[in-house]
């Protein structure tokens, strides 16, 4: 499989640290609060959250919403284009559960496997794998 290197470099400059990446990972359930961020994303300093909150929303990933005005508070959500990054997450999430021997993930009801996600083709409708000769465009 042929990965594009500059959309790979672009899409790790944006959220490539673990910072960002924990963030938009709790944000994908609900909104938060700057409170709840800082409780659910343990180790994170004050200072570094509101970096990586300011970062993200210029981005466009999250949005800020103010829920009191005096002092000024706010409440973050993930944007359409923050969301569409919950497959990306949740694969790289797996994977680091995978590497340190536990098991992560979303299950299948009717008998329990792990899912797992695959390049689809919404035109032919089917999974495409490497004999497919999968390219990046």
């Amino acid at each position: 499989m042929a990965v594009d290197n500059r959309a790979l470099d672009a899409a790790a400059r944006r959220i490539g640290d673990r910072w960002s990446l924990r963030l938009i990972g709790a944000l994908l359930d609900a909104e938060r609060t700057f409170g709840e961020l800082s409780s659910d994303v343990d180790g994170i300093a004050p200072t570094i959250l509101t970096a990586r909150l300011k970062s993200l929303q210029r981005q466009g990933l999250i949005l800020a919403t103010p829920y009191e005005h005096r002092p000024v508070r706010m409440r973050y959500s993930l944007t359409a284009a923050g969301r569409s990054l919950a497959a990306a997450i949740s694969t790289l999430s797996a994977w680091g559960a995978d590497r340190e021997g536990r098991t992560l993930g979303q299950t299948h009801d009717a008998c329990g496997a792990r899912l797992e996600t695959r390049p689809w083709c919404p035109t032919c409708e089917r999974v495409v794998d490497e004999a497919d000769h999968l390219l990046w465009c």
